[in-house]
């Protein structure tokens, strides 16, 4: 499953670039990561996270716990990527999130890719409940902007 997202923001590439290249400011604006800690003890270069990813279908909630590393980083250009890297030995359904940021004349825009290679939800389950979280999670990110700017 690949899906793709966008927001424009009046500011500039950096500072919305500061929303989106440290996993733990996501459960600032997106609910579907629910807890988002740092691993102590790894790499500075290639920093990780242990996430829980949590939503709600009707009455129930599922969730997914995920350890992520941050694969790129690229402040200049305003790109970063998280994979999931488990330090577990087994293999696991690939996780990768892609940021990148474009500035033009005042106005930037975040380009976010998330490709998901597992089974996690089926029946297209994960795609509309990820369209729910995209749709708060631009709002509220474009509102944390706003009041930073």
């Amino acid at each position: 499953m690949d899906v793709h997202a966008t927001l424009d923001a009046p500011c500039s590439a950096e500072r919305l670039f500061a929303f989106v290249d440290d996993l733990a400011l996501y459960p600032t604006w997106m609910d579907l990561l629910h807890a988002v800690e740092p691993v102590q003890g790894g790499a500075v270069d290639e920093p990780s996270w242990n996430v829980e990813l949590r939503a709600r279908i009707g009455p129930l909630a599922r969730s997914k716990r995920l350890r992520m590393q941050r694969t790129e980083h690229d402040p200049a250009a305003h790109r970063v990527v998280f994979e999931r890297a488990e330090a577990d030995g087994r293999t696991h359904s690939p996780w990768v999130l892609r940021a990148r940021v474009e500035e033009h004349d005042g106005t930037s825009t975040l380009h976010m890719h998330l490709h998901y290679g597992g089974a996690l939800w089926t029946g297209g389950v994960l795609e509309r409940v990820l369209g729910d979280q995209i749709k708060n999670g631009r709002e509220r990110l474009a509102t944390l902007v706003r009041a930073t700017h």
